[in-house]
């Protein structure tokens, strides 16, 4: 009969399952516990649990991605309706100044109606895209004179606007396309497309950039974004150009204005890259493609678009590339330093952002070395 108490057979088991180990200075360490005193690993129909939350985590950046781009491509793009749209009746008499008001009072919020005096101050205002369209009556003949150039989609709704006008005052009815699109371009949304090749190239480069930044250092980065940059923007420029004919005048222009949208889509990958890590992707395509190619205008001009992107048009880097292209390729001599502008805001914001993650990553560094000296030196005291 066994006179072994139950505290005794406990600290025997303790000891069989523990190896004491000492330091070669003959002082005690800390116990190494064996394969026997290890948790179980959980498993579900014979796989780790902790595979399943690996694989959960990783799904979660394309299911985010799938969400993301039905809210935004069908939230922008489901059903354009006007608002505000700006366009004119042709005349200066009373009876012309009574049609306008009526046709603003009947859709007071889709159209922004104002009247001109004449037809030459009707095409100027439309080739500078002031107005979107241009209604001229006559006795014998109504005319509507729209731009292609400028949005081929609204031109389209302000057909369906006055066609039934027209036809409601008996009057033939004509379209004058003041500003119309190139030959190699004829829907006038070549360039939306080369904004898109554009996008898409940068925030690629943008992730393998921001991949070997650590090894890169940031003076490299930087340099590697400018180059990298150019060259997105050259091969874009290169297929629009040459090719496609899309772009067929002011070719470096465009080719320096999609260096610099290229530069701040790559800068803000590389500067978001430390922070969120592999979330980047998913965070880029939000910025470029979901918000950037709907608020754009490429397809729907800003006047057609849901509020919430026709706000984001007035600052987003897209609608600014694509707005001074179009101004240098269709409307020559029209002003668009404002679109210059934000372009190199948005550039500034990516040089800035990259910055400071690399200070930020920097410190982390520091602090890591130093929290691995004071443990080492605390070892050694110990000892």
């Amino acid at each position: 009969m066994s006179t072994e108490t139950a505290p005794a057979r406990s600290t025997q088991q303790l000891e069989l399952h523990s190896t004491p180990t000492t330091d070669p200075h003959g002082h005690p360490a800390s116990h190494r516990l064996t394969s026997a005193s290890r948790p179980a690993v959980r498993t579900v129909l014979g796989t780790p649990l902790g595979v399943f939350k690996a694989f959960g985590a990783a799904v979660l950046v394309p299911l985010f991605l799938a969400v993301g781009m039905s809210l935004a491509y069908l939230g922008a793009f489901h059903q354009p309706t006007p608002h505000e749209l700006p366009v004119a009746i042709v005349g200066s008499s009373a009876e012309t100044q009574v049609f306008a008001q009526t046709l603003a009072d009947r859709d007071p919020d889709g159209l922004s109606v104002r009247t001109v005096a004449t037809d030459a101050e009707a095409r100027r205002l439309v080739a500078d895209r002031t107005l979107t369209a241009a209604y001229e009556p006559t006795s014998a003949s109504a005319t509507l004179l729209v731009s292609t150039a400028a949005s081929e989609t609204s031109a389209n709704v302000a057909q369906k606007i006055f066609l039934p006008v027209a036809y409601s005052q008996k009057l033939p009815f004509t379209v004058v396309d003041v500003v119309p699109t190139a030959t190699h371009d004829s829907t006038g949304q070549g360039l939306f497309f080369l904004l898109v090749g554009l996008s898409v190239g940068s925030y690629a480069t943008a992730a393998a950039v921001a991949a070997f930044a650590a090894r890169l250092g940031i003076r490299w980065s930087l340099v590697v974004s400018a180059v990298l940059s150019a060259v997105v923007a050259g091969i874009a420029l290169t297929v629009a150009g040459p090719i496609y004919q899309v772009v067929d005048g002011h070719v470096w222009s465009t080719w320096l204005l999609g260096w610099l949208y290229s530069l701040a889509i790559v800068l803000i990958g590389v500067g978001l890259h430390p922070v969120l890590r592999h979330w980047t992707t998913a965070a880029l395509t939000m910025l470029f493609v979901m918000l950037n190619f709907t608020s754009s205008g490429g397809i729907f001009a800003v006047h057609l678009m849901p509020p919430f992107f026709a706000a984001l048009n007035g600052f987003w880097n897209g609608a600014a590339w694509l707005d001074a292209a179009q101004t240098l390729q269709y409307f020559p001599g029209r002003a668009f330093g404002f679109d210059v502008l934000r372009l190199a805001i948005w550039a500034a914001v990516g040089l800035a952002l990259t910055l400071l993650t690399h200070l930020l990553s920097r410190r982390r560094v520091r602090l890591a070395n130093e929290r691995v000296a004071v443990r080492e030196e605390e070892n050694v005291v110990a000892a």
